[in-house]
């Protein structure tokens, strides 16, 4: 059966000056509750929210030609853009037979990323700590473990040599690639085109002076990098107010201390295809309150959220 043509939602309505009726700021995508093992049955659960921009759903690999083709042409047919393949693994452990193993999975998602014409793989850069795939160490901020990261990213890359998608990096505090300007570094030294830029702008405050001046920071971001940015993240983030040390949560978009109108702005700027997506939220009515919020701040930023 073929489904009835999508409808565009009275409210929402194009808020730039030139802008005409098909063009929009960008992609708004989140986790969807649905059988993702069914092209149509994904794509159509990402109509229903109104979303435009999809995770990958669970379950595909590199080389399933036929099952990519599948999602592919359902989503495409319903104008949802594959926003990234997540990887979530530590490339860079201290254990060489974990690293060997997740080097070789990263590579694969990176393939899939490809086959799939994702916007991006996006992985952490990795950690030395022994204890957490993500966790704290001191050496992560070492010239070593720079050096190292480089190496490791490149040999990724260099297996998949992508052209329809980039290899990204999630921005975490745990590591030296937690800001903008360590991101232009790392690509830099990375020197490949397949590199390209995955920016969770949450991710970058992690001290009270960012926390209470994160407009400024997003400033900076955005000018730092700009139309390399090929996904995003979006979460708020509130501090406690209780303990002696710093400690942050994260929470509801619209909740927290961060200025949305200010980061919708910034978003804005950037590509119309580029999409924004939701996480790391409890359960489904979570995500439709928070894609609600997202919506009403970008329309009093002047965006468009398709």
């Amino acid at each position: 059966m073929t489904p009835a043509p999508r409808a565009t939602p009275p409210d929402r309505v194009c808020h730039r000056r030139g802008m005409t009726k098909g063009e929009f700021e960008m992609r708004l995508g989140a986790p969807v509750f649905t059988n993702q093992g069914d092209p149509e049955t994904f794509a159509l659960a990402h109509v229903k929210k109104g979303y435009t921009a999809a995770y990958c759903p669970d379950g595909l690999k590199a080389g399933q030609t036929e099952n990519i083709r599948r999602y592919r042409d359902a989503l495409a047919r319903h104008n949802v853009t594959l926003a990234e393949v997540g990887v979530w693994c530590n490339p860079l452990s201290k254990d060489e037979a974990e690293a060997k193993k997740n080097v070789a999975y990263t590579i694969e998602r990176l393939a899939l990323a490809e086959e799939l014409g994702a916007k991006c793989c996006v992985n952490i850069i990795g950690t030395w700590d022994d204890r957490c795939w993500y966790g704290p160490c001191a050496a992560n901020f070492s010239k070593d473990f720079f050096d190292h990261a480089v190496s490791v990213s490149r040999k990724i890359i260099d297996a998949v040599k992508p052209k329809n998608t980039k290899m990204t990096f999630e921005v975490m505090p745990l590591s030296f690639l937690d800001s903008a300007r360590e991101y232009v570094r790392f690509l830099d030294a990375l020197d490949r085109e397949g590199a390209g830029v995955h920016f969770d702008p949450i991710n970058c405050i992690n001290s009270p002076r960012l926390f209470y001046d994160n407009a400024a920071v997003f400033a900076e971001a955005f000018r730092l990098l700009g139309d390399k940015i090929d996904s995003i993240h979006l979460k708020d983030l509130a501090i406690r107010p209780d303990p002696p040390s710093v400690m942050f949560d994260e929470v509801l978009p619209g909740t927290g201390g961060i200025d949305y109108v200010a980061l919708m702005r910034e978003i804005g700027k950037l590509s119309p295809d580029l999409p924004v997506m939701l996480e790391h939220l409890p359960d489904e009515a979570s995500y439709d309150k928070a894609a609600q919020a997202v919506r009403g701040f970008a329309a009093k930023a002047g965006s468009m959220i398709l």
